[in-house]
């Protein structure tokens, strides 16, 4: 028994040494007595293609070709709040500079891309710093030096001999800062982090970096994705740090901490747990989940709808009754599950997380519901996806806010879950869509989306849309169907990518005297510091097809307009429609009580009837026309629309790009007016086959009139 206790004992020592000990922390080998010096090392590597280079960096820093003073960590203390606002006491453990491989004599600094470094920190024990943690290594930086930055130059920056002038100039800089091998030093490149943005499915395979701060203590480089993981360039540093830290003097895991639902928020300044530390992806985890949303049909009862996936055992249920502290309630395994709540005149928010034998997803996005049934409802729908900076993935607190302070029941679900129709907006009286500044990067509308939300204003559907880069997306950068679908259906246009045409200098927005949002003198929107995203490039609009501006941005005099209203016939509907549309995000408005008045006047103007749609129907032009189908590309269906300015004989016929004819879809007298003619690539007329992707061609002809256009179909 005794010698169990001298045991017991022994091994505590050896932990608490091994956690205040700092030469010993990493499993970094030994430097072997023929090991090559740095400078080389990088001659030996100029000429080799990225991924031999990347193997060789990696077998020599496993090897334990790495300098003696990098072996020795710098201890950090700190104190930082978690999710809750309670302080914590912090210490961790980091390498006093970048990576190098060579000898405390000749050692070079070394880039290299993301999967070589979480190998090498994985067999180290090591891992690499959050965007947090970067900020405060250089706060308490010994030797702070300015960067040295190159002009780029071609991809001259991504070569060996710019790594090695790189390395040159910090090490004279440090030499003249009279710096000593083991102090830590900061501001000498841009860190390689771990980040929510690894798992960025608009970027997968991509490298996350931050930082090179100047001596002005501002990074010049702030997180980011956009570079594919194997690019690096001369200014990519690696830096580990301990893997594990000592918490209010208990030692935990990096890792844990940060998919810690509460306690992230010690290591990481990001939105959300950080499920995905590690750029070495387990491919057996499942996808969070994504195509689902939340009804309810009878009081105090939530609906789950969810499109599962194969390689899932059961997903987690996570309830919340303000949006931010969640508890895990049920799991279920099927593609519905309902269940009781207690208040129905309260907002529940939940999230989802899909679980296997490997190990758990992250978290999807926060949806919300009103649990009771009421004679009109609106459907909060998410199409925020993209990775910004400060998209939390739970903005349906802000719009759901403002629609319960009206009094409006509603339901949320994903975009993901309208498109594979677990919803319907035709079943809502109102639909508000959130996203965000998804602009080409996501896709603000996709096809099948813009389709839906055509059915649904054909159909008198009230529509109430805001996001800071549709038109940009849509109509400035868009094809020909995203075109028609933003000025036809959303009745606007694009004027410019940010109020004025500057950037990120406008950041409020005024209501038009006589319009609906008249009394309101000043909307402001967040600049990055209100706790949403950053709207540096709001939509300058232009209302388009008797859609009338009913908001302004304050202070700018061209590129102004903020925001539109349209009501009347949209398409080929017969029942009158209602759109509000801004151009910057609902959900980054502050203050909240400012939220809750834009949505009062929203859905009264939702709610009052339309006395007259007179100005809304197009008068029939005095001259044939024939327009671009829409959709296009389209797959399977598509329309065509044309305009027939007096009695004629009409044929309206669809030709291979051979010229072969492959319909008649018109062929008949017809008086004058605008017609609409669906063509379906299904089931064509003349041989009841299904045509193949490709470019096909449409010709009207009338009396001595004759036009062709071309469309696409794409499978």
């Amino acid at each position: 028994m005794k010698k169990l206790l001298v045991v017991i004992f022994i091994t505590a020592l050896s932990i608490l040494s091994a956690q205040t000990n700092s030469n010993n922390l990493l499993n970094i080998p030994e430097r072997g007595e023929n090991a090559v010096e740095g400078s080389d090392f990088m001659e030996s590597i100029k000429n080799l293609s990225f991924a031999d280079r990347e193997n060789a960096i990696k077998n020599e820093l496993l090897s334990g070709n790495v300098p003696q003073h990098q072996r020795n960590l710098v201890e950090i203390n700190a104190q930082f709040y978690d999710l809750n606002n309670n302080l914590h006491q912090i210490k961790y453990w980091v390498i006093p500079d970048y990576l190098s491989i060579g000898s405390d004599s000749d050692f070079c600094r070394v880039p290299m891309g993301p999967i070589t470094a979480q190998t090498v920190a994985d067999w180290f024990g090591a891992t690499m710093p959050t965007r947090k943690l970067v900020d405060n290594i250089y706060q308490n930086a010994a030797v702070k030096l300015a960067p040295v930055p190159y002009a780029p130059v071609g991809n001259e920056n991504e070569k060996v001999y710019k790594f090695i002038q790189h390395n040159s100039d910090i090490q004279a800089q440090f030499n003249n800062a009279n710096g000593e091998l083991g102090e830590l030093i900061g501001g000498t490149k841009k860190d390689v982090v771990i980040s929510n943005k690894i798992v960025d499915p608009n970027r997968p395979n991509h490298v996350t970096i931050y930082g090179w701060h100047q001596l002005n203590g501002q990074p010049i480089q702030p997180l980011t994705n956009i570079h594919y993981n194997y690019y690096v360039d001369y200014s990519h540093g690696i830096r580990f740090l301990y893997s594990k830290v000592l918490v209010d003097g208990d030692t935990m895991n990096v890792r844990d901490i940060l998919k810690d639902n509460i306690l992230y928020k010690i290591l990481s300044d990001e939105s959300g747990v950080m499920y995905q530390p590690t750029y070495l992806i387990d491919e057996n985890l499942p996808n969070k989940p994504g195509a689902f949303g939340l009804k309810s049909e009878l009081e105090n009862e939530i609906k789950i709808l969810l499109d599962t996936e194969p390689n899932v055992d059961k997903y987690h249920v996570y309830v919340s009754n303000d949006g931010v502290n969640f508890d895990s309630l049920y799991s279920f395994y099927n593609e519905e599950f309902t269940f009781d709540t207690e208040n129905s005149d309260s907002i529940i928010y939940m999230k989802l997380i899909a679980e296997n034998s490997t190990g758990k997803s992250q978290a999807s996005e926060v949806l919300a519901v009103i649990p009771k049934p009421s004679d009109k409802k609106m459907l909060i729908v998410n199409g925020f996806d993209r990775s910004s900076d400060g998209n939390s993935y739970d903005f349906v607190i802000e719009h759901g806010k403002a629609a319960h302070y009206n009094n409006v029941v509603f339901e949320s679900a994903s975009n993901e879950a309208i498109t594979n129709r677990l919803f319907e907006l035709t079943d809502y009286d109102y639909v508000d869509f959130i996203l965000g500044d998804e602009s080409t990067a996501d896709e603000s509308l996709s096809y099948p989306e813009q389709i839906l939300v055509a059915n649904y204003l054909e159909k008198g559907g009230r529509l109430f849309i805001s996001g800071s880069e549709i038109a940009w997306d849509l109509d400035y950068k868009g094809n020909s169907s995203d075109k028609y679908f933003i000025e036809n259906y959303l009745k606007a246009k694009y004027s410019a990518d940010a109020p004025g045409g500057i950037s990120g200098t406008y950041y409020s927005a005024e209501g038009i005297t006589g319009e609906i949002f008249e009394n309101f003198t000043t909307i402001n929107f967040d600049n990055g510091t209100h706790g949403t995203i950053n709207v540096n490039y709001a939509d300058a609009l232009i209302p388009a097809q008797n859609a009338e501006a009913v908001l302004n941005y304050k202070n700018v005099t061209n590129h102004k307009t903020a925001g539109i209203k349209y009501e009347g016939l949209i398409g080929n509907g017969n029942t009158p429609a209602k759109i509000v549309y801004f151009g910057f995000p609902f959900e980054t408005v502050y203050s909240e009580e400012t939220r809750n008045q834009l949505m009062t006047e929203i859905i009264d103007f939702f709610n009052k009837p339309i006395t007259s749609i007179e100005n809304n129907i197009a008068a029939v032009p005095d001259q044939f026309m024939l327009y671009q189908n829409y959709p296009n590309p389209f797959n399977p269906s598509t329309r065509i629309e044309y305009v027939v300015p007096s009695n004629e004989f009409v044929t309206l016929s669809v030709f291979d790009i051979l010229g072969n004819k492959i319909a008649d879809l018109v062929d008949e007298e017809q008086s004058a007016g605008k017609y609409s003619v669906t063509f379906d690539a299904v089931n064509i007329p003349i041989n009841k086959t299904a045509l193949s992707s490709g470019i096909y061609i449409y010709r009207l002809q009338a009396g001595s009139f004759s036009q062709s256009r071309t469309m696409i179909l794409l499978k």
